[in-house]
């Protein structure tokens, strides 16, 4: 026998495995193939059936054109109706505080204002904003008292804090306490003091009737802040 050993057989190589990162990758690639060839069968399906797209932009158009209409039409009935808002003070006085905001709010746009209701957790002695035909910030706390006359007599800690707040925060030209009751003996001569304007029942009545707008109906207030046809 011959003493040579036999040749070993070359180990065979183990086909190499893709990561998962390469099987990701590859379902990517054929998820974009697949979907482009959708596309492009949706298209060439458009291109012969072209008349279905007219059709849908003929709807479109027309179904874009009523809605226009109806906003247009909603706007201007909002007007309409803003402008010929009247509330008597029994009205105001049926109200909650919420709605007695909203109410103030109302009446300010009727005027002509752009006016928001902020009266809330928060609100920093403004529960109504208001910007006038003339440029003016109004800050308008609301006190409502179910009562009327017989609820209690707005005081001075209310006039107080919307003096710390109305100029200051809401950068108000006009700050404004508007009660359906009354103010206290002392709120009073301390409002004029502190060009805080006050709107009692008698005033709130006036002007909720219609009349003429709050700056016409208080004293001392600012100049406006827009140029008119008369400066």
């Amino acid at each position: 026998m011959s003493g040579r050993r036999p040749a070993r057989r070359p180990a065979r190589r183990r086909p190499a495995r893709r990561s998962k990162k390469q099987d990701d990758q590859l379902a990517l690639l054929g998820a974009g193939v697949l979907a482009l060839g959708l596309v492009i069968t949706l298209v060439h399906w458009l291109l012969v059936h072209w008349w279905i797209l007219l059709i849908a932009a003929v709807v479109a158009a027309v179904a874009g054109g009523l809605w226009l209409q109806q906003e247009r039409q909603r706007a201007e009935w909002e007007q309409v109706r803003a402008r010929a808002l009247r509330m008597r003070i029994a009205e105001l006085d049926a109200l909650d505080h919420r709605a007695f905001e909203f109410a103030v709010r109302d009446l300010m746009r009727r005027d002509g204002c752009q006016a928001e209701q902020l009266g809330g957790a928060g609100d920093n002695a403004c529960d109504v904003r208001a910007v006038d035909p003339l440029g003016r910030v109004w800050a308008i706390q609301c006190k409502h008292r179910r009562d009327g006359d017989g609820g209690s007599a707005v005081g001075v800690g209310v006039l107080q804090q919307v003096n710390g707040t109305a100029r200051q925060i809401h950068g108000a030209d006009v700050a404004v306490v508007l009660t359906n009751g009354r103010f206290s003996s002392k709120a009073i001569p301390w409002g004029a003091e502190h060009r805080i304007h006050l709107v009692d029942r008698r005033l709130l009545g006036e002007w909720a009737a219609g009349s003429r707008p709050l700056w016409d109906l208080l004293d001392r207030i600012p100049p406006p802040r827009r140029p008119t046809a008369l400066s």
